[in-house]
């Protein structure tokens, strides 16, 4: 088949043609080279291709029906050709980028707005997973890049910092209100009777709130476990308990007064968030590179 290439290709532009001799011309080689082509191809065949005549050649059944093979197959290799020029031409590109749910969400997401404006002709792929996830990927090459927290991050990579975020807990005004018919608002009650909503224990954030709570001698009494963020905010307005979030993704409802903010740790945990990336790994793609330029500027 590779030893036959190049025969195809003959015999591709020479029904194109219809004459060998215009063939010759576009291909920048003699004629007997490319009847010479032609007649190895046919025994390679074992079949007639051409039927010569006064004005050139015409194709035969067997050739119509090769050539409209041959003729999908050059196209495809054309089509090829001209995205790869596309792609240096308008600096297309691919990027991978692992991330939780939450930050993709409250984080990710924004930086992709602004990025896809400025390099709409970059693919950009999203593997939503766990940041323990997100780590192995990096390491195995998996990905591009990955938003993680600070403290995860491992040997050989490197950590592009855009925030802080800060655990704290919170509830309706009304789950309060109600809360404070049976019982008061000490800390001491709150961690004894309310009906606390807290992310499942193998995930990062949930960890940084145990040791927080472990830090502070507090061990709460009824935890209700919520699969994402999301969630636990959305549980929180909807007065079945409080929760605990991370500050920043929850400050406009503070703000606006649908949630509040209880005091349950002695000192709000804090920690860093950014993009991490292995260094070889922008050298091989210019589209992380860009991503990492965008994020710094």
């Amino acid at each position: 088949m590779q030893s036959n290439l190049n025969l195809y290709y003959i015999f591709y532009e020479v029904a194109k043609a219809k004459n060998i001799s215009a063939a010759a011309k576009e291909l920048y080689i003699s004629q007997p080279a490319i009847s010479k082509a032609i007649s190895k191809l046919e025994s390679a065949l074992n079949t007639n291709l051409f039927v010569r005549n006064s004005r050139g050649v015409t194709l035969t059944l067997q050739g119509e029906i090769l050539f409209e093979q041959i003729q999908n197959a050059f196209s495809c290799i054309k089509n090829g050709e001209e995205k790869l020029k596309l792609a240096g031409d308008l600096g297309m590109g691919h990027l991978s980028i692992g991330v939780s749910t939450t930050l993709c969400k409250y984080v990710l997401l924004p930086y992709l707005k602004g990025f896809a404006k400025n390099n709409p002709h970059i693919k950009v792929s999203i593997s939503c997973q766990s940041s323990m996830e997100t780590i192995a990927s990096l390491e195995n090459n998996q990905i591009d890049i990955g938003l993680i927290g600070y403290p995860q991050l491992k040997t050989g990579l490197t950590m592009l910092p855009v925030m802080d975020i800060h655990d704290t807990f919170v509830a309706s005004p009304a789950y309060l209100n109600n809360f404070k018919l049976r019982s008061s608002l000490s800390r001491e009650d709150l961690v004894e009777n309310a009906t606390f909503m807290l992310l499942d224990k193998e995930n990062v954030t949930r960890k940084y709130v145990d040791n927080a709570l472990a830090s502070s001698g507090i061990e709460l009494q009824n935890v209700m476990e919520v699969s994402n963020m999301d969630l636990l905010i959305d549980f929180a307005k909807t007065d079945l308990g409080i929760s605990s979030v991370i500050r920043e993704f929850v400050i406009k409802d503070i703000e606006n007064g649908n949630l509040k903010e209880v005091k349950i740790l002695n000192k709000t945990s804090g920690r860093q968030i950014g993009f991490a990336y292995n260094p070889s790994k922008l050298k091989e793609n210019p589209s992380a590179a860009l991503f990492t330029k965008f994020v710094s500027n």
